[in-house]
């Protein structure tokens, strides 16, 4: 069954990158297709790739009963969105109950194939939004909705409908402008690029006291950046991260922990953001020059924060390069596999910013790719792991729709109800009590409805319900985005769903909930960095309206980055010492009062912050000292 599943993965994959394979002014159009029989056709390969790929790990009968009811009931519905899509392109078409039924059929299959690939979470996320949308008109408050005519709501708003639903706009989203770069990520994982990414970062970073533990987060970065999955990225390098984090002397919470943060902000790094950077450019309509450069500093800030939260860990616990640690030095094919790596990219960004569509710029990239795959010897040998390459993409692809299905369930539901207009209001009426307020209860909002989601149908979701309310609260539209983007991403390490954390904790053998909360004390700055660019706007330098003052965004820069010490340091407990509970305590107080965009506050707690950090300067350095403690 796996063999089935990566044969509809690769037909996922060709009929994709078909739709939009730009013609470079000599090559013959293919696409774009004709949306009324593409988005039904791309839908029904994948959930057959995803139901090939679940039956390959529980061959039993019910799966196999309960797979063959959801085959047949997507190959109908498909056939049937088809045959009325046709109908609605030259009449009005009023749907029945047949439609209805067929209609609550599949979304009742697609919630059963997001249940087996993504978890209960979203399952329960799904089942609420179809009742919310049945019911609306019953539930008390704001939430109350008016009456509805369910035999036409349903398949109208889930299923027959190319603007929403399930092949609506986001499926679009995903088949347009993120399946290309999915593919990139996948040919560049199967040509051996990942594996020498993290050869060299190891070996030129090994001297170091955390060095496994440093090198973890550079190729990390580096890979999640383009695989846009931070739990495809911990499962892709956490295999080979983990285990020399833990040899150096690091926990196993504490190792996957590490692997988990840095595969997660690889989503806001730019240039590529996981693809999300160009979704978010056509939504906010801006160019993709002005997304990349607006999360630059915020990215950078975080990663920044992750070397500091494992030098200070690995000062508490003194750990050294065990005697015995074997040496990693790279070949001379691994420094020649980073040209596979950054010429792609480098091609990616150059097409994007002088104008071409972001999936003509992968295309290009992939096009490139292949050939170049050829400097390596293994794939001269096997040049077949190149289309197993493409056949993995494609499967990766139909499960990130197998989610999105639900994301589309979710916004069509708001869309017909009016849901995020009635939340802008009420989060606008907090703001004008306190702005914090409303941002907190914003940002608790983006982690819950991200949570058990993938980055970019979390990314999309959560615009959705709280784009109107930020917008609301008087933000710029660039910098409201990137608030929620970053809290959506935020989520796959945010207790008690934090699938990235789980996934590390499967490697390094350690206990998931704490993995979890080590990840969410390690990776702590991703919930204080948005803060930090909604009351410090110059970090995110200018955000299309105009560079700042250098004199402006050399001091946020530097709030920022005494902030990341103080509360970095004050969340692992030491600083060239043990700290105690009120240094530790005063410590991310500090550091929190220096992002609060408050002149005064700022000025004094940078004050407060120089005469701290300097008397723990003044002490002697005790490594893993229980004894000696600052107070």
């Amino acid at each position: 069954m796996r063999m089935i599943s990566m044969m509809f993965g690769l037909s996922v994959a060709i009929l994709g990158l078909a739709n939009v394979m730009p013609t470079f002014d000599v090559l013959p159009r293919i696409g774009p297709f004709e949306l009324s029989w593409f988005r039904p056709l791309l839908y029904w390969l994948c959930m057959l790739s995803v139901l090939a790929m679940a039956l390959s790990q529980h061959v039993t009968r019910y799966h196999i009963a309960v797979s063959a009811v959801a085959l047949t009931i997507l190959t109908i519905a498909s056939w049937d969105s088809y045959q009325i899509g046709l109908l609605l392109e030259d009449s009005v078409f009023f749907f029945g109950e047949r439609e209805f039924w067929i209609s609550s059929l599949v979304v009742a299959s697609a919630i059963y194939i997001a249940y087996t690939q993504w978890g209960l979470p979203i399952a329960i996320l799904g089942v609420l939004s179809v009742l919310y949308l049945l019911t609306g008109e019953y539930w008390p408050g704001f939430l109350g909705t008016g009456a509805s005519d369910v035999v036409e709501i349903i398949p109208s708003n889930l299923w027959y409908s190319i603007d929403q639903g399930i092949l609506g706009s986001i499926l679009g989203i995903v088949s347009t402008t993120v399946l290309p770069f999915i593919i990139l990520g996948a040919v560049l994982e199967g040509v051996g690029a990942g594996g020498s990414m993290i050869r060299i970062a190891f070996f030129l970073l090994q001297g170091f006291r955390g060095g496994p533990a440093y090198a973890a987060v550079a190729s990390s970065a580096l890979f999640g950046t383009v695989s846009g999955s931070a739990v495809a990225n911990v499962v892709g390098t956490g295999v080979i991260t983990i285990p020399m984090i833990k040899k150096r002397g690091f926990s196993s919470e504490f190792s996957g922990a590490v692997e988990a943060s840095a595969s997660t902000g690889g989503q806001i790094l730019p240039p590529i953001m996981g693809a999300a950077a160009l979704v978010m450019a056509d939504i906010v309509g801006v160019s993709y020059a002005t997304v990349m450069l607006a999360a630059i500093v915020p990215a950078l800030a975080y990663y920044s924060s992750l070397f500091l939260a494992i030098t200070f860990e690995a000062q508490r616990l003194g750990v050294q390069q065990a005697e015995d640690e074997i040496v990693i030095i790279p070949t001379r094919q691994d420094w020649y596999n980073l040209l596979l790596v950054f010429g792609p990219v480098f091609v990616i960004v150059y097409l994007l910013i002088s104008g071409m569509s972001p999936a003509g710029a992968s295309i290009s990239a992939i096009l490139l790719l292949f050939p170049m795959s050829f400097l390596n010897p293994d794939v001269r040998q096997r040049p077949s792991v190149l289309v197993r390459s493409l056949a993995q993409g494609g499967t990766t692809v139909a499960k990130l729709i197998s989610v999105t299905a639900i994301v589309g369930i979710v916004v069509a539901t708001l869309a017909a109800t009016g849901l995020p207009s009635k939340l802008a209001v009420m989060l606008t009426d907090a703001a004008n009590t306190s702005m914090f307020v409303a941002l907190i209860i914003s940002a608790i909002g983006c982690i819950i409805l991200g949570m058990g989601m993938p980055t970019l149908p979390a990314y999309i979701a959560i615009i959705s319900v709280m784009g109107t309310t930020l917008q609301g609260l008087g933000l710029d539209l660039i910098i409201a985005h990137l608030f929620v983007f970053t809290f959506g991403v935020a989520s796959v390490i945010t207790p008690p769903v934090a699938i990235a954390s789980y996934a590390a904790a499967s490697i390094a053998e350690g206990r998931p909930i704490g993995t979890a909360v080590q990840s969410s004390r390690v990776g702590a700055m991703i919930f204080l960095i948005p803060f930090a660019f909604v009351y410090n706007p110059a970090l995110t330098l200018g955000a299309g309206a105009g560079l700042p003052a250098l004199d402006t965004f050399l001091m946020a820069v530097l709030y920022l980055g005494v902030s990341m010490y103080l509360v970095t340091s004050g969340l692992i407990g030491f600083d060239r010492r043990r700290l105690s509970v009120v240094a530790r305590l005063g410590s991310v107080a500090l550091g929190i009062a220096l992002i609060s965009g408050e002149s005064f506050i700022q000025l004094s707690a940078l004050a407060l912050a120089v005469v701290v950090i300097f008397a723990r300067y003044r002490q002697p350095h005790l490594a893993n000292s229980k004894d000696s403690t600052d107070v």
